[in-house]
């Protein structure tokens, strides 16, 4: 079974609202980090937001105030809710989550789930 499931991909017109979901890791593991990239084609894979253990959040601009990032800890789920899309937003989605193991850091990375935004 893949560590990371995430959902809620799809297709909308611009201006609707999605919301991914990644549920994981079921291994015991001291997460540090939850966070969700995009990679749209010819363009390298970014940061869009992330949240830490202790419920900081850091936004890429182009997304600040639109994509709020939330998880719910006994779920083992993070969400990004997606308001206000625009054909920019279009792109793979990843789920990431970081977790401290011994002396080093690791990560986690769900499946891509697409994301489409038509004008």
């Amino acid at each position: 079974q893949a560590p990371l499931v995430v959902s809620g991909g799809g297709s909308v017109q611009a201006g609707g609202s999605l919301r991914l979901s990644c549920v994981g890791p079921g291994a015991t593991v001291t997460i540090t980090t939850r966070g969700w990239f995009r990679q749209a084609p010819g363009k390298q894979r970014e940061l869009v937001p992330r949240i830490t253990s202790d419920t900081v959040t850091n936004y890429a601009d182009s997304v600040k105030g639109r994509f709020p990032i939330s998880k719910v800890n006994a779920k083992n789920t993070v969400y990004l809710q997606m308001n206000s899309l625009r054909a920019e937003d279009t792109a793979v989605y990843y789920c990431k989550v970081g977790y401290h193991g011994g002396t080093h850091d690791y990560d986690y990375w769900g499946q891509g789930t697409q994301v489409t935004v038509s004008t």
